[in-house]
């Protein structure tokens, strides 16, 4: 889909399932790179929030087709992190609803919505260097980029984590959604090099991918202490 398009900037690519912890190791490896945090769910979800918001039902894809030709999806900078705002508004506090959560997988499946948010993340390349992490991030948004990592974890530990997050997302229903999805389905790119972090603290998992981005070309003058 975007790889005729040129990447202008450095793109580091974190992929991995629902609660495999791709989300706290792209948020700090950013800031351990000085790169620009982007997570490409927050923009799906918001999409989802506007769609409910504006009582659409999510099986109705010519209505959302409407409603995504006259929204403003738009972006920010807050403490080097990529805030979505939705026709000016920003709707953070309600990505994580749980109404949200029971549909962002219903909405992101489509290939009109997964087109747009592609063309957002490349986008942003045009001035930032990225650390971006979702599901498709290394194998369709971004193939050409030499930094990819898959990030995941037991569907056991995936469960505990979402628990802990005081959250009622159903890791399999979740899954299966993503594997299953015919658009841009979540898939271990060739490339990618493949980190299980079940038994792994953060910090580990950041140390692992620093080692292999020195490894594969990304010099130490890109990193932040």
């Amino acid at each position: 889909m975007h790889s005729s398009q040129q990447i202008f900037q450095q793109v580091v690519a974190i992929d991995g399932p629902a609660a495999s912890g791709k989300s706290s190791v792209a948020r700090e490896l950013a800031r351990r790179l000085g790169f620009v945090y982007v997570n490409s769910g927050a923009i799906y979800r918001a999409i989802t929030w506007h769609i409910l918001q504006k009582r659409i039902d999510v099986e109705d894809t010519d209505c959302i087709a409407g409603a995504l030709e006259s929204v403003a999806i738009t972006s920010s900078l807050r403490d080097a992190e990529l805030c979505i705002l939705i026709d000016g508004i920003d709707p953070a506090e309600h990505l994580r609803d749980n109404r949200v959560n029971e549909n962002v997988s219903r909405v992101s499946r489509l290939p009109m919505v997964r087109q747009i948010v592609g063309r957002k993340l490349h986008e942003y390349t045009s001035n930032n260097d990225l650390v971006v992490e979702g599901r498709d991030i290394g194998s369709v948004v971004f193939p050409n980029t030499p930094y990819k990592f898959y990030v995941d974890a037991s569907p056991e530990v995936r469960l505990q984590r979402r628990a802990a997050q005081g959250e009622r997302d159903e890791i399999a229903l979740r899954d299966h959604a993503d594997f299953s999805r015919p658009v841009s389905p979540l898939v271990i790119a060739k490339d990618a090099h493949v980190i299980d972090t079940s038994h792994l603290t953060i910090e580990k998992v950041i140390d692992r991918i620093l080692t292999r981005l020195k490894e594969i070309g990304l010099g130490p003058s890109r990193f932040n202490d």
